[in-house]
C-alpha cells in the first residue's frame, strides 16, 4: 500500500539512494543542482511515497529568485526506475501543487521534459530571456504562473534564502 509523507520523514540516506538510481550518480553536475547548492529544500511543498515502508518516489522544492521575484524551484522529481509509469510521479506532482495552492499560488519553476509536465501547467513561454547558472535546453526550462504574479522577462535565475 502505498503512503504519501512529508519528505522530511525520510532518512536523507535513502532520499539520496532513490535520486541516483533514478538519476545517476553524476546528478550533481548539472543545472538544477548549481541552483539548489546551499538551499534548504522547501519542507511543506516536498514529499516522498513509500509502497508498504519502501521508498519509491520524491518530490522537492527549493526556493528561488529572478530579478528580485521569488518563485519556487521543482525538482528533483524522482521515482524508482522500476515503478516510473505508475503514477506515482503524478501523485508527487499533485501533492506538491495542491500544497503550492495553499501558500498563496507562488510562481514556480523547473527545468524538466515540456511534454510531461504541460499536463501541469508549465510550459516555457515566460522564460525565454532567462538565464541559468550553468548549461540549460531553454525549451526545458518551464514555468507555471497560475497567480498571474509580475515576472522578469530577463534575468538569472539563482537561489534564494527562503520564499
Amino acid at each position: 500500500m502505498t503512503e504519501l509523507l512529508s519528505l522530511d520523514q525520510i532518512p536523507h540516506e535513502q532520499t539520496e539512494a532513490l535520486l541516483d538510481a533514478a538519476f545517476g550518480t553524476d546528478r550533481r553536475g548539472r543545472t538544477a543542482y548549481l541552483l539548489r547548492c546551499g538551499s534548504t529544500a522547501i519542507p511543506e511543498l516536498s514529499f516522498a511515497i513509500t509502497d508498504n515502508g519502501a521508498l519509491v518516489g520524491t518530490i522537492q522544492c527549493w526556493p528561488v529568485q529572478i530579478g528580485g521575484a521569488k518563485l519556487v524551484l521543482v525538482g528533483p522529481v524522482a521515482v524508482l526506475p522500476e515503478r516510473q509509469g505508475q503514477g506515482i510521479g503524478h501523485r508527487l506532482m499533485y501533492a506538491s501543487l495542491d500544497a503550492t495552492a495553499r501558500l498563496g499560488e507562488p510562481a514556480m519553476v523547473m527545468i524538466g521534459d515540456p511534454e510531461y509536465y504541460e499536463r501541469f501547467g508549465f510550459t516555457a513561454a515566460e522564460t525565454s530571456g532567462w538565464l541559468l547558472p550553468g548549461p540549460w535546453e531553454p525549451r526545458r526550462l518551464l514555468a507555471r504562473n497560475v497567480g498571474g504574479h509580475s515576472l522578469p522577462e530577463t534575468g538569472m535565475l539563482e537561489r534564494a534564502d527562503a520564499l
